[in-house]
């Protein structure tokens, strides 16, 4: 299950994007060094295959217009903060995170260098929260979107941007609360994707499927937010076992907006489930050609591991930590990925481990987090360890079909086998097809029982 910070932050931006766009500029305050704005971020070239001509051009003209007020004057609040907006999705639509980042966080940090208007503020710490958020920097988001909150308890986005944080630190009823509250002020697209978050992690996934329809039906098709709805969506028919419902949703995806990256992947993904491996091949080497998002390469790396090309998987492998480098060094907090990489690609067990401890140290009640640490207990034959963690990552009562397999796994492992074998079978109930990396072990136990 993807991070919630990745799934919901665009969803955040769009609409602070026509907030900004629609404000008077204000006069900045103080004018220290500080607070002066010294140097513009480039603008880069997007593939052609990202969005329509139109809103390329609509990029490059905001940018430009921007750009100018900014050169003529360095302290210029309104076009600072339009400006971050437009890097934010920018960094979204284009995958080059670790470029647009870091300049959006330098752009928040100098509107709130000049000790803005409250609204100005606002606006700042919102984005900036957004940025910290997409970095997997839980604790600063919570920080920055609680000094948010205090300045505006009226907005529902900031709630949005609440919930993501603290679903990330595991603190679940909080992000209930706030999710409530966004709702009653705002139901839309942004508020129906984090319900439906929210209920599956806690076991409601028809729930969690009526509101990520309802998520669908409040987007704009051909928008990239909308598109996101639908994929996630996708994704959640196929967790779940719907093959053909999640195919539906992909190739209408890429209907209302063609090439849409993460779609491609995701049929991929379909593909190969069903052994077509050279046809998910190809499609991954089309995501890969749009954005440089590393988990498309994760996939490409797990297929060659299928497909048996070894000294492939091998080769990918080293250039997804290159990867994985490159955002650490921008501030993106990766250790969830290592840890995945040197679990399922590398098999170097003590290396995904001091990663998967690094990430719970920040976060030791986030359920994702104490799942990715009992499958390498597990894999470690350390079955103390093990039944603590998955013991934390079902509190939430979540029936997610691979961290159902994995409990049962457990559970027999550690001579529960009755116990185990239910927990297998509500897993198997819950998608028939599962080909994660405890899969086979999982089948292998049901014929023995």
């Amino acid at each position: 299950m993807r991070t919630v910070s990745s799934l919901f932050v665009l969803m955040l931006l769009a609409p602070i994007l026509l907030v900004l766009l629609s404000c008077q500029p204000r006069p900045a305050t103080p004018k220290t060094e500080t607070a002066k704005l010294t140097q513009l971020p480039e603008l880069l070239p997007r593939s052609p295959l990202i969005g329509t001509p139109e809103e390329q051009a609509y990029i490059i003209n905001t940018y430009n217009s921007l750009a100018e007020k900014l050169q003529a004057d360095p302290y210029h609040l309104d076009a600072k903060l339009k400006m971050a907006q437009l890097l934010m999705l920018e960094a979204r639509a284009t995958g080059e995170h670790g470029h647009y980042y870091p300049a959006a966080l330098k752009m928040t940090g100098s509107v709130l260098a000049q000790n803005p208007p409250r609204d100005e503020e606002f606006q700042a710490l919102l984005l900036q929260t957004s940025v910290y958020l997409s970095l997997h920097q839980f604790e600063r988001a919570l920080q920055s979107g609680e000094k948010a909150l205090a300045l505006n308890p009226h907005n529902a986005l900031i709630y949005g941007a609440l919930v993501d944080a603290h679903v990330e630190l595991g603190q679940y009823a909080q992000a209930v609360e706030y999710a409530d509250k966004m709702v009653a002020i705002r139901p839309d697209l942004r508020s129906y994707a984090r319900v439906s978050y929210l209920r599956e992690i806690h076991g409601d996934v028809p729930g969690a499927i009526e509101a990520m329809k309802l998520a669908v039906s409040a987007g704009m098709p051909g928008y990239e937010d909308a598109a996101w709805c639908r994929y996630t969506l996708g994704k959640l028919y196929e967790r779940y076992g719907q093959h053909e419902l999640a195919g539906h949703e992909f190739r209408l995806c890429l209907d209302e907006r063609p090439n849409y990256p993460f779609a491609l992947a995701a049929l991929a993904d379909l593909h190969q489930l069903k052994g077509e491996y050279q046809e998910a091949e190809k499609l991954l080497d089309q995501a890969c050609a749009i954005i440089p998002e590393v988990g498309f390469y994760e996939q490409k790396a797990a297929l060659y591991q299928k497909m048996g090309k070894d000294e492939q998987t091998a080769a990918l492998s080293q250039e997804i930590l290159a990867m994985l480098a490159d955002d650490e060094a921008n501030g993106h907090k990766m250790d969830m990925e290592y840890a995945r990489v040197y679990r399922d690609l590398l098999n170097d067990l003590p290396k995904a481990l001091e990663h998967a401890l690094a990430e719970y140290r920040s976060r030791p009640d986030n359920a994702e987090v104490n799942e990715l640490l009992a499958s390498i207990y597990f894999k470690m034959d350390e079955l103390e360890a093990a039944e603590k963690h998955i013991e934390k990552a079902l509190a939430t009562e979540s029936k997610d079909p691979e961290l159902l397999c994995l409990s049962g796994l457990i559970l027999i492992k550690a001579g529960n086998e009755a116990q185990g074998r239910q927990q297998l079978e509500a897993s198997m109930r819950q998608n028939k097809y599962q080909q994660h990396a405890f899969a086979a072990a999982a089948q292998t136990a049901l014929k023995r029982f």
